[in-house]
């Protein structure tokens, strides 16, 4: 093989290459937005299912846990707050669990949902389960603490996966929760942009 045929071989590589990354791009740029709407679409979905009386859910503001941007939300009925939706973050034992916790004027848990995670599956996927998200019904702050035995003041913690019960509840949910009714109390909307690391 002489000098030309390997500089011949190259340039067809390059050539493919550049092809092949630029057809990759164009469908990057072509499905980017969708994908970003369909997520959106899918937050909202989620936002609603948490507070369905809401006739209206808006955003009041941003904040950081564990480096990862969250937001936050107010739900209205008419001209009356009836609760708000904070997103939030747990380090789990193989993931960040991200979870929305819906929670009413008194900074009461009504809800919550597990959106994403990443936790070991038959042991801390069961985060997912209605028994163990339901157990955060009516809860406040204080009472967001995870125990290995039978309780109904607290929270149980799943057997077997005590890492993944702790970051949703003592973790993500009792943290957004702290932070929602700091900031709420403390002034409002206007203080939507304080950040918590």
């Amino acid at each position: 093989m002489t000098g030309k045929d390997i500089i011949k071989i190259t340039l067809n590589l390059v050539v493919v290459y550049l092809i092949g990354g630029l057809i990759l791009a164009w469908v990057y740029a072509k499905a980017s937005p969708i994908m970003y709407k369909n997520a959106v679409i899918e937050k909202q979905q989620a936002l609603k299912k948490l507070i369905p009386d809401a006739d209206k859910i808006e955003k009041l503001g941003d904040w950081e846990i564990h480096e990862k941007h969250a937001e936050y939300y107010v739900a209205t009925k008419g001209a009356e707050t009836i609760g708000y939706i904070i997103e939030s973050f747990g380090k789990g034992y193989s993931s960040y669990i991200d979870t929305l916790i819906a929670v009413d004027k008194d900074f009461k848990v009504q809800k919550i949902n597990i959106l994403h995670h990443a936790e070991t599956p038959g042991l801390g996927d069961e985060i997912e389960t209605d028994w163990f998200k339901n157990q955060f019904a009516g809860k406040d702050a204080d009472h967001l603490k995870v125990l290995k035995t039978d309780t109904t003041d607290f929270i149980q913690a799943i057997s077997g996966a005590t890492i993944s019960s702790r970051a949703v509840t003592e973790d993500a949910v009792r943290n957004g929760v702290n932070f929602l009714r700091k900031t709420i109390t403390e002034g409002g909307a206007e203080h939507g942009k304080h950040q918590h690391g």
